[in-house]
């Protein structure tokens, strides 16, 4: 950090700053060297972190996929096999049990949805200063390695699954089915304007609810291991141990919420109402 003796306030901060890469007015294209800076970038600023540490993350959930995939056999699965298989059944199961339309991106959507958010908030358990202070030693100021603390990459993914929602209620209903969807329910043809309103209103909540749960949780989990290693050293092991085992199942029911609500979402784009 800037300061070698940081402030509390200080110390959280800079923490919860991105490594960011824009068009700053008086620097031209650079990285930011702090909040502020990376604020007066504006929309077209990248949060260089999240970006690397999502696609990292993808990957590796990729090879451990790909390594399962190409030791399965018909006897008992054991290690990465076993482990590879249960997410596969466990993912499976959710799909035929919520999505009642037919469709094969379905399953292999949700399946990279809940291991690629499994992954991304998985790295909140690694020691809070330890990756940050790798990059410091190479030069790099600022590291965030959790992508889903960023509420770019969640509302970028709420977004994707937005599009697909739109994609498939047209594709399924057709453009007058799905206008008339918004428009002729819950009170008819009497009350248009309102129905909607109301629809209207209930269709953008969905990426932004996806979105801000996610982010929201994360960042929260995030904020208190920050809070907890503000305290002396002896303190620490007695609190984070506890808060990172419960963690375990906050990481695991975010992943799966965002997958559920997903199936749940594109099924109803598949219904005829």
């Amino acid at each position: 950090m800037a300061s070698e003796n940081p402030t509390a306030t200080e110390y959280i901060r800079h923490h919860l700053t991105n490594l960011t890469f824009g068009y700053h007015p008086e620097n031209g294209w650079s990285f930011a060297h702090g909040g502020q800076e990376a604020t007066e970038m504006g929309f077209m600023a990248i949060h260089v972190d999240t970006v690397g540490w999502s696609f990292a993350l993808g990957i590796v959930f990729s090879i451990i996929f790909y390594l399962g995939a190409k030791r399965a056999t018909s006897g008992v699965p054991s290690g990465i096999l076993n482990a590879v298989e249960a997410v596969v059944d466990f993912v499976d199961n959710s799909v035929r049990e919520s999505f009642h339309g037919k469709s094969a991106l379905i399953a292999p959507l949700a399946l990279t949805i809940f291991g690629w958010i499994f992954m991304m908030n998985l790295v909140k358990l690694l020691p809070i200063d330890f990756v940050p202070a790798l990059f410091k030693a190479a030069g790099v100021e600022y590291m965030k390695i959790v992508p889903t603390t960023d509420l770019n990459a969640t509302l970028g993914m709420a977004l994707g699954v937005f599009v697909l929602i739109i994609f498939y209620s047209l594709k399924i209903k057709g453009a007058a089915g799905f206008i008339g969807e918004l428009t002729l329910q819950p009170f008819g043809k009497w009350l248009l304007p309102f129905n909607f309103l109301l629809e209207g209103v209930g269709l953008i909540a969905k990426p932004i609810s996806l979105a801000l749960r996610l982010f929201g949780n994360m960042y929260a989990g995030e904020l208190i291991f920050l809070l907890i290693a503000l305290l002396p050293f002896y303190l620490q092991w007695v609190l984070s141990v506890p808060w990172a085992i419960f963690h375990i199942f906050v990481i695991i029911l975010q992943a799966f919420i965002f997958m559920m609500l997903t199936i749940c979402y594109l099924s109803m784009a598949h219904e005829h109402h």
